[in-house]
């Protein structure tokens, strides 16, 4: 499970930050189904395949930090068995996740506030926190109108609009990246999810930080709705994160350099605020 996870995070077949982490911790977690000779060895194991999770995607604050958690407090307990390590990383993993989805759906419950009936919203590639509260909106009974970037070379906006497009409340519309500025007069707000925070940037899928600075340009307010714990200090590194040419071009790049860089970095006085699980952070 280990190397289909760690694989599955490198190729962004799953793209949303917090369901990466919840995935990781899932797959630790199978490491405790197995038998090992002694506490040591098991640590050992736990700490090879923790350390390959994180490889996987260095960009994801909430990724790393939770497998870190994990793996801190099961080598810290210094279990007396086996079965006794085996017990607390399950227990331990099982808090993380809880602690991890309780966190997007009350960020996601607290998005709700600003998204009343008839408003029009333009967001960027796909946030599982973002499209938990369009669900809550049209559960409350709210009309919207979603206009939803393509975010390419991945197109990851497209599994937005599909999803969003099945939902009675919705009028979802798919657009090109480039023509976001185009239309941005006509919405009320832009909604994204996050990566990350770190100080007084934020790290998003890349186009964010075009999109907020045209917004800000236009005067359309640019909100951000993740967890808490994904706003931390200049402790965590970020590291952004270089995709391959392949998905930009299936041409060979002959007499040229192809840039793909999974994010970007946004300055926080370009947004109007974040929306999380505990606080509204008005910037």
């Amino acid at each position: 499970m280990i190397d289909e996870t760690v694989a599955e995070i490198s190729d962004m077949q799953t793209h949303s930050s917090s369901v990466v982490a919840v995935k990781a911790a899932r797959a630790l977690r199978s490491l405790a189904d197995d038998e090992y000779p002694t506490v040591e060895e098991y640590v050992r194991t736990l700490e090879r395949n923790s350390n390959a999770l994180r490889r996987a995607n260095r960009s994801h604050a909430s990724l790393q930090t939770t497998q870190r958690e994990v793996l801190n407090r099961v080598e810290s307990a210094d279990a007396d068995s086996v079965t006794e390590a085996r017990r607390l990383t399950r227990e331990v993993v099982d808090e993380v996740i809880d602690r991890v989805e309780s966190a997007k759906r009350r960020a996601a419950e607290r998005a709700v506030d600003h998204l009343v009936d008839g408003t029009t919203v333009l967001t960027h590639d796909y946030s599982s926190t973002v499209l938990e509260a369009f669900e809550l909106a049209v559960d409350a009974g709210a009309e919207l109108d979603v206009y939803c970037t393509e975010a390419r070379p991945r197109y990851l906006g497209r599994k937005m609009a599909r999803t969003l497009g099945k939902m009675d409340g919705v009028d979802a519309t798919l657009l090109v990246d480039g023509a976001s500025g185009h239309l941005l007069p006509e919405c009320d707000q832009v909604v994204v999810g996050m990566d990350c925070i770190v100080d007084d940037t934020l790290y998003n899928r890349v186009g964010t930080y075009p999109l907020a600075a045209t917004a800000a340009d236009v005067g359309v307010p640019v909100r951000v709705v993740g967890a808490e714990s994904k706003v931390v200090d200049g402790a965590f590194a970020f590291e952004n994160e270089h995709r391959p040419a392949s998905e930009v071009t299936l041409e060979p790049a002959e007499g040229f350099d192809v840039a793909n860089p999974a994010y970007d970095a946004t300055p926080t006085r370009l947004l109007d605020a974040v929306v999380t699980d505990e606080t509204t952070h008005d910037c």
